[in-house]
Formats: C-alpha cells, sequence, structure tokens
C-alpha cells in the first residue's frame, strides 16, 4: 500500500507504535546499542565484502589453472593414442602410451571436477552480495530511526566558577575599592 494511500489513523497508529519503542528501548538502555550497532555495520558490510571478493579471486584463479591445464592433458592423451595406433608400438611404448593415455584422462576427469565445484563461489557471491545489500538497508534505516529520535544535544550554560582567581581575571584593589564606595562603604 502506498503511504499516499495509507489513511491517517493507521499512519498515527504506526506512528504512536513506533514512539513506544523507541521510548522501551530507550529506557532499556538499547538506544545505545542500537548506536553501537550503526557503528558495527560498516565493518562488517567491509568484511563481507572482502570475503566475496576473495573467493571470486580464488575461484578465477582455479579456473584460469584449470584452462591452463587441460590442453595438455588432452595433447597428452592424444599423443599416446597416436603412439598406441602405431603398427605396432613396441612394448615399453605400447605401457607407456596407454599410462599416459589413462593418466590423461584421469587428470581431465580431475580438471573437470574442479571446474563444476566452483559453481559454490558463484552461488556463493549471491549470496554475500543480497546480504551486504540487506545490511546496508538496514544500516541506512537504523540510523534514520537514530537521527529522527535522538534528542539534540543539550546546551549547557557555563557555570560561574567561585574562589580564588587568577591574576589576570581578579579584580584590582582599585576596583574592590570603588565598588565598596559605590555600596556606602
Amino acid at each position: 500500500m502506498s503511504q499516499n494511500l495509507m489513511p491517517d489513523e493507521t499512519r498515527q497508529q504506526i506512528g504512536g507504535i513506533v514512539r513506544q519503542l523507541h521510548d522501551a528501548l530507550q529506557t532499556l538502555g538499547y538506544d545505545a546499542v542500537l548506536h553501537e550497532v550503526t557503528q558495527e555495520i560498516p565493518d562488517a558490510r567491509e568484511r563481507l565484502a572482502y570475503v566475496g571478493a576473495m573467493t571470486e579471486q580464488a575461484a578465477d584463479r582455479v579456473l584460469t589453472l584449470v584452462d591452463m591445464a587441460k590442453p595438455e592433458c588432452t595433447s597428452l592423451m592424444e599423443q599416446g593414442r597416436a603412439l598406441l595406433a602405431a603398427d605396432p608400438p613396441p612394448d615399453q611404448l605400447k605401457a607407456f602410451a596407454e599410462r599416459s593415455v589413462e593418466v590423461a584422462s584421469l587428470q581431465q576427469d580431475a580438471l573437470n571436477d574442479i571446474m563444476m565445484t566452483q559453481d559454490f563461489q558463484d552461488l556463493s557471491g549471491q549470496v554475500i552480495n543480497k546480504v551486504i545489500k540487506i545490511i546496508s538497508r538496514t544500516e541506512k534505516q537504523l540510523l534514520e530511526l537514530l537521527v529522527s529520535t535522538t534528542p539534540p544535544p543539550k546546551v549547557e550554560t557555563p557555570a560561574v566558577l567561585e574562589g580564588p582567581q587568577t591574576p589576570d581575571k581578579a579584580m584590582k584593589q582599585d576596583d574592590v575599592d570603588n565598588l565598596l564606595a559605590s555600596l556606602g562603604f
């Protein structure tokens, strides 16, 4: 429902509830806690953003390494298969070619598995970004609440100090004599 379409009575009730909540929080001392939370939120948001960035960097690095290793595995597999196709391959060469194909195939599968497990980074990055947006929105709302409900600072009048005066502020003897004379002494 749009704020303009909200009946005045409903708005007043919501305002009353917010005022009661604020008073209760202030009575319990939670307004100070809210103030502390608004101080901690930027740090939490920065830490989450850092974790997200580092996770993304690590995933990009892993994927780059996988992309670099896959062609070598493919090439080794193809060379091994070519050797096996030779008519007839020597026994030692045949054993080497078979082992090369087997190892290269296993490494290819491992690299594919590594690449597929990096999907978590995309999902975790999306979650982290959503949490950062929620934290930012909550921080803004908390700050608005604090600004709107915090009373203005009290302006205290400086107290007049009694007692000994510093030489530059002290009355001179002539001033004291004149004051006493004006009072009839």
